[in-house]
């Protein structure tokens, strides 16, 4: 590795967890249509502006207690959850190998799918701008020497798209309500993309799977008034959780 890329990749580390910090920004403004770039950070308490020392990735919620420093309010620690998440995916995308450019798109892969599992484990929502860059990545993964080409990408989207839409549309023909939401549909055009047509029942076995074993264990909908068995589950959750599997999988981690 040169010096040039051996430089791209510390960087890589030292910037994840103000990616983190942003991505909590994404998760938390975009579901309830809030500018992300120009409104400043507040407190949702008290709605006093944080400061640059107040917005420091983890060290200033450790330094506050998770407290906010002008009120007092409790912070949610989702916020820091996701920093932390985010440096451990960056150490996962470096330690998995390749180019700097490889490493990169491996990890702002990964960011955006702990984003889009956040956003629809707090908010049952999946926004359109991470969708639209979770395909971005995914076409740009897919590429890559030694991935499964650009062909493949592109099937498995059309793919993934067709088989949720049918499935939303059979859905709500049969039981005259909703059971899957548009969301998930556009999501299945990124997570389509990279798990291309061969990899793509396995990616979804996954995530049936795991949404299986979180309705068993009561990580579903707990607030819902539902009967048993119309209890809401972030299946979106599940597929994303599925593809970081699957992305696992396919750099020799476990087979």
């Amino acid at each position: 590795m040169s010096f040039g890329e051996a430089f791209a990749v510390v960087f890589l580390l030292l910037m994840a967890p103000a990616v983190g910090s942003f991505l909590g920004v994404l998760v938390d403004r975009l579901p309830r249509q809030e500018d992300v770039f120009r409104q400043r950070s507040r407190c949702r308490d008290c709605q006093h502006p944080l400061a640059v020392w107040d917005l420091v990735p983890v060290l200033s919620y450790v330094w506050l207690g998770g407290k906010c420093r002008y009120c007092r309010a409790e912070l949610s620690p989702w916020h820091l959850y996701m920093e932390i998440a985010a440096f451990g995916l960056a150490v996962v995308a470096v330690s998995a190998g390749g180019d700097a450019l490889q490493i990169w798109l491996s990890a702002v892969f990964l960011w955006l799918l702990l984003a889009l599992l956040a956003a629809d484990l707090i908010w049952f929502r999946l926004p359109d701008p991470l969708n639209a860059a979770l395909l971005v990545a995914a076409v740009g993964v897919s590429v890559q020497p030694g991935q499964i080409g650009l062909k493949a990408a592109l099937i498995g989207a059309f793919l993934g798209v067709v088989i949720f839409l049918a499935l939303r549309i059979g859905y709500q023909a049969i039981r005259k309500r909703e059971g899957l939401g548009l969301g998930d549909v556009k999501l299945m055009a990124g997570l389509g993309a990279f798990a291309g047509p061969w990899d793509l029942p396995l990616l979804l076995l996954i995530a049936s799977l795991g949404a299986l074993l979180a309705s068993v264990v009561g990580l579903g909908n707990k607030r819902s008034t539902a009967p048993i068995g119309l209890h809401r589950l972030p299946f979106g959750a599940a597929l994303c959780a599925a593809a970081m599997l699957l992305w696992v999988l396919r750099q020799g981690y476990i087979i």
